[in-house]
């Protein structure tokens, strides 16, 4: 049982040029879409607000910045602050997102200007860093571990722009066409270990850390994810108003809020409507569904005689290739993703058919396991044997516990710097307004 030793060339951890590169390509897409993402509508739509779940725009681009500098510039550089009174400002642990908009927040022309003062140094830093010295360099840790956190908040405002009122902002081709799914409904995964998370991957986090064998019992999971026309039937029969389907927790939570439906539909006659980026259409039927609670993905799943796969299963129905017993950075193998295999970076704003991208299937055939939606597990957000936090407690080590559930694959607002096989996810059973979606699963035993 083995896992890949490291991202594959150019990208190996020895060439320092091609670290080097590597580290400003990903640098450099994640702030041409920041800037796409905050120069689309006008500063009133920054300061603003647009639901208590979110920061406003504004504050995810200093706080970008100021991520940037705290890491790339005195932590690797060892330069003095910039500007040091606005640390609290944009610490995310002192001021939680609805207290926000009260701030002293730097207006959006000096937070731009601050930014790109920021990446103006932080590229000199790059030029010059050992990339071998410390934990925090090697292989360029720090750089990917920056490209990969403003990624994130790219995700987080483009969520955002999907809660905002008003015209259409952005937008983007939609995914090809693809025909009507007809392989198999399931896919069988074998019982047996396999190695889960990773020690070799240079840009990983720390909850994707260390990697260890985990022994799963055989199971069967959906070959793709679950999708709109699917849950449509879900709604159809009564599902939201059968408590028998529900979790108590969850039961509680959709009758005080009165949710029959994922967030963003609304039934038009005899049509189920959503509302998309600032444009209502129908619901497309053979798309993945989304914005859906982690309480509606287990009732939706216990309504159909399954279950949710648990974090272990569905990285195992992701990354093990049984041929040669061995796990792979991605479903499809070790290679970076290509617009062949997934739908990820923003390039849609929607999912893909299900079905689609079969060059991005795994060894056992499952398809569509990273991009598209994020896909809700079973499994609470626990550390993984032998934990250690890196570089600070507060990006993982804070959130670990039963309140959080996992979610793994990514969505199509994830970055490729931000996805891989081990890429851990976690949020709030309730949540919604995020991208994500499911597949379900049924232990073998039960056939």
């Amino acid at each position: 049982m083995t896992e890949p030793a490291s991202a594959p060339a150019p990208d190996a951890a020895s060439d320092a040029e091609a670290l080097r590169e590597r580290a400003l390509g990903s640098l450099t897409a994640a702030r041409a879409r920041t800037t796409l993402l905050t120069d689309c509508v006008e500063d009133p739509d920054l300061t603003a607000q647009h639901s208590p779940l979110m920061s406003p725009l504004v504050w995810d681009l200093a706080h970008i910045g100021n991520q940037e500098e705290l890491w790339l510039l005195r932590a690797v550089g060892g330069q003095e602050a910039i500007r040091p009174e606005i640390d609290s400002l944009y610490d995310a642990f002192e001021h939680p997102r609805a207290e926000r908009p009260s701030l002293p927040l730097l207006p959006p022309e000096e937070a731009r200007a601050y930014a790109a003062e920021v990446r103006g140094r932080a590229m000199d830093v790059l030029e010059s860093a050992d990339l071998h010295g410390t934990r925090l360099t090697e292989a360029g840790f720090a750089f990917g571990m920056i490209a990969q956190h403003e990624q994130q908040h790219d995700e987080t405002m483009l969520i955002t722009h999907q809660l905002r009122t008003g015209p259409q902002a952005l937008t983007a081709p939609d995914p090809d066409p693809a025909p009507p799914f007809t392989g198999p409904a399931e896919v069988l995964v074998p019982g047996g270990p396999f190695l889960m998370g990773t020690s070799t991957e240079p840009w990983a986090l720390d909850n994707e850390r260390p990697a260890h064998v985990r022994e799963v019992a055989p199971f069967w999971i959906d070959t793709t994810p679950v999708t709109n026309a699917a849950y449509q039937a879900f709604i159809e029969d009564g599902g939201y108003d059968d408590p028998r389907w529900w979790a108590p927790r969850g039961w509680a939570h959709i009758r005080r809020h009165r949710i029959g439906a994922p967030l963003f539909w609304r039934r038009d006659g005899g049509q189920w409507l959503r509302r998309r980026f600032g444009v209502t259409e129908a619901v497309p039927p053979d798309e993945p569904v989304m914005h859906v609670c982690w309480y509606e993905a287990d009732a939706y799943a216990r309504w159909a005689g399954r279950r949710l796969p648990t974090e272990a299963e569905w990285e195992k129905a992701a990354r093990y290739d049984p041929v040669r017993d061995r796990c792979l950075r991605y479903p499809w193998g070790d290679a970076d993703p290509g617009p062949e295999h997934a739908n990820l970076g923003q390039r849609h704003l929607r999912p893909a058919p299900a079905g689609s991208y079969p060059a991005g299937r795994s060894p056992l055939g499952v398809h569509q396991l990273i991009g598209d939606v994020w896909e809700w597990t079973a499994s609470d957000f626990l550390p993984y044997p032998g934990f250690r936090a890196f570089p600070y407690k507060e990006y993982s080590e804070v959130f670990f516990g039963p309140e959080y559930k996992v979610l793994r694959g990514g969505s199509f607002a994830v970055d490729p710097v931000a996805c891989r096989g081990t890429f851990r996810n976690w949020d709030y059973p309730i949540r919604r307004q995020i991208f994500s979606g499911f597949r379900t699963a049924r232990s073998q035993e039960a056939d």
